[in-house]
């Protein structure tokens, strides 16, 4: 009783199952999906756009440092070297948020021997950083930094003022470019471009900025006399978009 009781069970679920689950025939007739079948035809393209203007201003990292026995005499030499240096500045019109200061430290300076550390002195470093307009200036900037005071004049960078409207400008040519070539690209297949589905914006987040002019350090006591030539060159500021358009 109770083994023909789980044998009509079982054929029961048999039957359900044959009932809900599609054949491997049915599966195979089944009509594409509508997503795949109302596909539209569309063309994927790349533009890119660049700019090449000259810089309108520089930034320049100037520093001063000072050794001393003690760390108070050591920051004391270090603010007045500083100071004569940002008076210097500002006597030459680089005032308010043209100037700002980068770094400020103190630290031991050791010697070693036979495995032993012995206290040599103290080191204290102060570095700015001033943004120079015109260009045209940073040459006078250098020399007056030395001439006042500062042990190394380095990191000297070029840029724009508005360097968001000089972006707009590539991009602007870079979608030119990708709508561009959509279009050959469609008439090469005797269709046209019905319209524009997506632009994206290929933003190069790892992008160095412009290129930078290191200087070389320069003492105090090599200071030259004449005016140091500086050569601000010409800025490329590149885009890179891709479009996808829809063909009729």
């Amino acid at each position: 009783m109770i083994a023909t009781t789980r044998a009509a069970l079982a054929a029961l679920i048999l039957l359900m199952l044959a009932l809900v689950l599609p054949s491997p025939t049915a599966a195979f007739a089944q009509e594409p999906s509508t997503s795949t079948k109302n596909e539209p035809d569309v063309i994927v393209t790349a533009g890119e756009g660049m700019v090449r203007i000259a810089p309108d201003q520089a930034f320049v990292s100037i520093t001063a440092e000072s050794r001393a026995r003690l760390p108070r005499e050591a920051q004391r030499l270090n603010a007045e070297a500083m100071t004569a240096v940002q008076q210097k500045l500002k006597a030459a019109g680089f005032t308010g948020d043209a100037v700002r200061t980068l770094q400020l430290e103190l630290q031991p300076q050791y010697d070693y021997s036979n495995g032993k550390q012995t206290l040599r002195e103290y080191l204290a470093r102060n570095t700015i950083e001033v943004r120079v307009e015109p260009v045209e200036r940073v040459g006078d900037v250098t020399d007056l930094a030395v001439g006042s005071g500062a042990t190394s004049v380095s990191n000297i960078r070029f840029e724009l003022k508005d360097r968001h409207a000089v972006e707009q400008k590539a991009l602007q040519e870079a979608v030119t470019q990708a709508r561009a070539r959509a279009d050959a690209i469609a008439q090469a297949a005797n269709r046209t471009i019905d319209r524009i589905v997506r632009i994206e914006d290929q933003l190069q987040t790892e992008a160095p900025p412009p290129r930078p002019f290191m200087a070389m350090a320069r003492s105090v006591e090599a200071a030259p006399q004449a005016q140091t030539p500086v050569a601000p060159g010409i800025l490329e500021i590149h885009a890179r978009v891709t479009l996808t358009a829809k063909m009729r």
